[in-house]
C-alpha cells in the first residue's frame, strides 16, 4: 500500500511517499480504508523528536492519529463492525509507527466509531483528536450551567469544539482569538476577545469577579489565568505542563470510540459542527504539515485520498 513516511527525525523533507505491507488486522481490530486523515500538531512534533521522551518511536513511521474510512476487514470476534461500515477513530496508541497517513490502517476496535452520516469523510477525519481533547478538558474542569469559562485560542480546533461543548451544557463562554476570527467564536456562542498584551483588563471588562474556568489550548498564558481564576476555580492545559505545580490539570487525551461516540451523538442533533479549513492529497503531507505549523487556519487541514 502507499504510505507517507518518515525513517530519522527531522523537518518535513524526512517525508516520502513509500510502499508498505498491508497492516495486519487481528482479533478484535478492523482495517480502514482511508478516505480522509486529519492533521495535527502533535504529528510534526513527533517527526522533529520533540515528543521522544515519551513515545517509543519504531521506524519507518506512518505518521497520523485521525482517521475517517470504510472498513476493509475484520479480525476474529470483532462483532461490532463489518465490512463496508463508514467509520471514524482518534486512532493513537502506545507505539508510533502504523499511522492514518496511508491508503489502509489497523486500528482496535475499541477506538473505532461509526460515522455521523451528516459529516463528510474530511470534517469526520477532523473531529476525534480535537473534538475528544475539547471533551476531556471540560470534563475535567467540571464546567456547568452558569459557570463562566475563559478559553485561551478559542479560533483553534480545539477551542472550536469546546466553544461548542460548553455552551450546549449552559455555559457562558469567554474565547481569545485574532480579530479576524471574532465572527466565527460569536457564531458558535461565544463572547470573542482579543489575545495578548491587556488580556487581563479585556477580561475583568467582561466578569469583574473573575472566571470559574480557564481552558489553555495555546501555552504561555499562565499568568493570566491565574490572575484571572476566581478562588477555588480549576484550570487545565493541553500545551503546558507548567499548570500542574499551580493546582492546574495537563491534559493528554486518550482514544475511546465510547467518548467519540459522545461526540457523533451531538454532531446528529446539531449540536457540535466541524470546520475544516484546507485539505490536501495525501502526497502532499509536508505542505499540508508547513501549513498547520504557521498556525493561522480557520480550522482543521485534512488529508484526502492519494492522487498519485
Amino acid at each position: 500500500m502507499k504510505a507517507m513516511t518518515y525513517a530519522q527525525y527531522g523537518g518535513t523533507e524526512v517525508l516520502e511517499l513509500s510502499q508498505r505491507p498491508t497492516p495486519k488486522v487481528g482479533p478484535g481490530a478492523v482495517l480502514i480504508r482511508v478516505k480522509a486523515a486529519g492533521v495535527n500538531p502533535v504529528d510534526w512534533k513527533i517527526m522533529s523528536g520533540g515528543l521522544d521522551a515519551l513515545m517509543d518511536v519504531n521506524f519507518p513511521v506512518t505518521p497520523g492519529w485521525d482517521v475517517a474510512g470504510v472498513v476493509e476487514a475484520v479480525g476474529f470476534d470483532t462483532p461490532e463492525f463489518e465490512v463496508g461500515d463508514e467509520v471514524y477513530a482518534y486512532g493513537r496508541r502506545d507505539t508510533v509507527q502504523g499511522g492514518t497517513f496511508a491508503e489502509l490502517v489497523a486500528l482496535p476496535a475499541a477506538l473505532v466509531a461509526h460515522k455521523p452520516a451528516t459529516l463528510s469523510w474530511e470534517q469526520a477525519a477532523a473531529l476525534p483528536l480535537t473534538g475528544l481533547t475539547a471533551q476531556r478538558t471540560l470534563d475535567i474542569l467540571g464546567v456547568s450551567a452558569g459557570h463562566t469559562l475563559l478559553i485561551h485560542n478559542g479560533s483553534g480546533s480545539v477551542g472550536r469544539s469546546a466553544i461548542q461543548l460548553a455552551v450546549n451544557a449552559g455555559v457562558r463562554v469567554i474565547a481569545t482569538g485574532s480579530v479576524n476570527n471574532h465572527p466565527r467564536l460569536r457564531e458558535l456562542g461565544a463572547e470573542a476577545i482579543e489575545y495578548g498584551e491587556g488580556l487581563v483588563e479585556r477580561v475583568r471588562a467582561l466578569a469583574p469577579e473573575g472566571v470559574d474556568a480557564v481552558a489553555d489550548f495555546t501555552g504561555n498564558v499562565l499568568d493570566d489565568t491565574l490572575a484571572l481564576l476566581k478562588s477555588g476555580g480549576r484550570h487545565a492545559s493541553i500545551a503546558d505542563w507548567g499548570v500542574t505545580a499551580h493546582g492546574g490539570h495537563y491534559v493528554w487525551v486518550r482514544p475511546s470510540a465510547e467518548e467519540l461516540e459522545r461526540l457523533s451523538f451531538l454532531v446528529e442533533v446539531g449540536t457540535l459542527t466541524v470546520d475544516v479549513a484546507q485539505t490536501f492529497p495525501m502526497q502532499d503531507l509536508a505542505q499540508a504539515f508547513e501549513a498547520n505549523m504557521s498556525g493561522h487556519g480557520a480550522g482543521k487541514i485534512v488529508m484526502t485520498e492519494f492522487t498519485a
